[in-house]
């Protein structure tokens, strides 16, 4: 299995999850083109990608999915509230791709995916859980809270791509954002800061889970050096060795992150 975030935050969403032979997206919020150059970076065929795995309508989270999707012949998975809400937001959707999922574990090819619910302001929003042989792979943003049930679906993750979204201070303190559009990111149906980030990394040593891919970074509330500092004292103050029980790494915007590759 091999596990690359190939674009996180504000202005779109991306991880590729290898299973064998089968290619999966979970969300394509980068453009088809940009997704298609960020595969090809990495050695990866688009038209071996079986599945898009859609989170929820936000556009930074479905921007190119369906441009990839007819480019490619690749089908969507999401729910069908989901479904219904990003109808509306994209250009010529073909719904014969939709494959309603929600709760049980379903299957693409030889891998198995599960899904569970994650709050936020969306019609219906999920995580997911990619399985492949013995190795498990989750994706788990854009959550305002995590609750103990999220916390079960993602134990045993050889890779987790997780929410450190903002720091509180600095968005409190951002001139640039409206209060009502504070209020929203701070809610338990927006975004997760930074130390309920590292507060749930923490829990996640009991929960087997080895590696963790900080995601949907903030461009204007936050920086990686305050995100990764936050989580890192934090495991140290919980007596972890960062790298060692837990690694810790760190996605972005503008590049292709790095390979986390498990083996088999």
């Amino acid at each position: 299995m091999r596990v690359c975030v190939l674009g996180s935050g504000s202005k779109g969403n991306c991880t590729y999850i290898e299973c064998g032979q089968t290619g999966i997206l979970v969300d394509a919020g980068l453009s088809c083109a940009q997704i298609e150059k960020r595969l090809k970076a990495i050695n990866v065929n688009p038209f071996s990608i079986a599945a898009i795995l859609i989170t929820h309508e936000h556009t930074d989270h479905i921007n190119g999915a369906s441009a990839f999707a007819q480019k490619f012949g690749t089908k969507i998975y999401t729910h069908k509230d989901t479904w219904q809400a990003m109808s509306s937001k994209i250009q010529n959707n073909n719904p014969t791709q939709l494959l309603d999922i929600y709760g049980n574990t379903f299957s693409v090819n030889d891998v198995d995916i599960k899904t569970f619910d994650v709050s936020h302001d969306a019609a219906h929003c999920l995580g997911f859980s990619v399985m492949h042989k013995n190795n498990k792979a989750s994706v788990a943003t854009d959550l305002g809270y995590v609750t103990d049930e999220i916390l079960k679906n993602l134990s045993t993750s050889d890779v987790l791509v997780f929410e450190a979204n903002h720091d509180v201070s600095k968005l409190l303190n951002n001139p640039n954002y409206p209060l009502h559009l504070k209020n929203r990111i701070l809610s338990n149906k927006g975004h997760l800061n930074n130390d309920a980030s590292a507060d749930a990394i923490v829990q996640m040593l009991g929960y087997n889970v080895r590696g963790v891919i900080l995601a949907h970074l903030s461009q204007q509330n936050n920086s990686p050096e305050i995100a990764y500092n936050t989580v890192a004292g934090k495991l140290n103050k919980a007596g972890a060795k960062v790298n060692k029980d837990i690694v810790i790494d760190l996605s972005h915007q503008e590049k292709i992150g790095n390979i986390f590759k498990i083996k088999e």
